[in-house]
């Protein structure tokens, strides 16, 4: 058994435009892939390259119009916008993590806390 291997040719206005809009989506979620792995191993180096080219990234992607977005985009657009808060959330979760420890380091209690702030405007 084989299989048809004939591609099909790309046909009209939108197909042409979308595939740089395609190229570019898949180049950010590689980014954020590499941002992922930067922050699990701590490179800072690799985490500043990562947000330089995500910045990059968002400019090409600025310009871009809403007619030109198609399925597969939508699916790549939603994909790195979890990927991009996942990793803000791990990103937060180091910076509290350095904030305890210096805390602890120094033995100062921190300047702002949620949960006394809360405190206080229930107890208002």
């Amino acid at each position: 058994m084989t299989k048809n291997t004939t591609a099909r040719p790309v046909t009209g206005a939108t197909a042409e435009v979308t595939s740089p809009l395609r190229d570019t989506l898949r180049q950010m979620l590689a980014v954020l892939q590499e941002e992922r792995h930067a922050l699990a191993g701590l490179d800072l180096d690799l985490i500043m390259g990562c947000a330089s080219n995500k910045a990059d990234l968002c400019g090409t992607l600025a310009d871009v119009g809403d007619a030109l977005v198609d399925e597969e985009c939508r699916a790549l657009l939603d994909s790195a916008r979890r990927l991009n808060e996942a990793n803000r959330r791990v990103r937060n979760l180091i910076a509290a993590n350095v904030s305890a420890r210096l805390d602890a380091l120094t033995g100062s209690t921190p300047l702002y806390r949620a949960g006394a702030q809360v405190h206080r405007l229930r107890s208002a």
